[in-house]
């Protein structure tokens, strides 16, 4: 189910059982954003497992929050739950990060080694650069460039600095050029 259809499909009604705690109601907000929250969950997470396990938190969460969603004057119903979303995906990153000395690049990111992957006529697209980025790289670029988000936004959701999210896009686009023109070379 698209976006559109998934935001048409909860109306104000649905919403209001959903937060007096009727089951039905709770369930039809699953099955409206699950496509939504797993896609989101995917393109900022390495594994498939990962995004499963996020949309599962994600859902546990909007259950146990839907009560103080406060609609139009707080948002879309959409974005609030993508929002949710982002944030387990984040913290999922967290909690899954170990980092060492060599996987620093000499500008302070975190890169991905290559391992596995030849050199030699490697055939990359984006979807494949996009998965050679740090977790933090990844999640920056998706919820900025493809998301919307802000870097105000980012920031907050990462508990990092606004500079700290917009350098991070920044050398993400950078070695992104760099991968996707390595593509180009070939």
């Amino acid at each position: 189910m698209n976006l559109v259809a998934a935001t048409l499909s909860v109306d104000d009604l649905a919403i209001e059982r959903a937060k007096a705690g009727d089951p039905n109601a709770l369930e039809g907000l699953y099955r409206a954003y699950e496509t939504t929250v797993y896609s989101l969950a995917r393109r900022m997470c390495r594994t498939a497992e990962d995004a499963e396990d996020v949309l599962q938190e994600t859902f546990f969460e909007v259950c146990r929050s839907i009560p103080r969603f406060r609609g139009a004057e707080g948002g879309s119903l959409t974005a609030w739950i993508k929002r949710i979303a982002a944030s387990k995906a984040l913290i999922k990153l967290r909690a899954g990060r170990y980092r060492d000395a060599d996987s620093l690049d000499e500008e302070g990111g975190d890169l991905v080694p290559d391992a596995g992957q030849p050199d030699v006529g490697l055939q990359l697209d984006l979807e494949q650069a996009l998965a050679r980025l740090s977790d933090t790289s990844r999640a920056v670029v998706w919820m900025h460039d493809v998301e919307g988000y802000t870097h105000e936004e980012i920031a907050e959701l990462m508990g990092k600095t606004v500079s700290f999210s917009k350098s991070q896009l920044a050398r993400a686009h950078t070695r992104l050029k760099k991968l996707l023109g390595e593509e180009l070379a070939t």
